[in-house]
């Protein structure tokens, strides 16, 4: 076949191929965190799953901006998080986490969440 050379071409790796590092994980949990905090979850996986295509991409622009943030900032936790993101499958693991976080959040403060559809006004 003398197209043979092609085959592969188009190959992407697999997301199951290496799990992610303590390390990786980490500083993608306390991100996780942070975001759920802040009251930021709705936001945030509508960020995350519209910019799903160019996760690659994002991790590449953390990896440019990296002597700007050791600089600003403690540590090589950046490195690790951008490291994270060039795994095809860390825009689903940081959205299934921060569901899980503001799930436990949610349960903890024991108030059930009030949909604005079902609220009555009186006058």
């Amino acid at each position: 076949m003398p197209f043979q050379w092609l085959k592969h071409a188009f190959a992407v790796e697999s997301a199951t191929k290496d799990p992610p590092t303590p390390a990786q994980l980490a500083a993608a949990e306390r991100i996780c965190r942070e975001i759920v905090r802040r009251r930021l979850t709705t936001p945030a996986i509508a960020f995350l799953e519209m910019s799903r295509p160019l996760n690659y991409v994002g991790a590449q622009t953390l990896h440019f901006f990296d002597p700007i943030m050791s600089a600003l900032l403690e540590g090589d936790e950046h490195r690790r998080f951008a490291e994270f993101l060039e795994r095809r499958d860390s825009i689903e693991h940081l959205c299934r986490r921060i569901e899980q976080i503001e799930a436990e959040a949610g349960a903890r403060e024991g108030s059930p969440q009030r949909h604005r559809d079902t609220e009555t006004q009186s006058d």
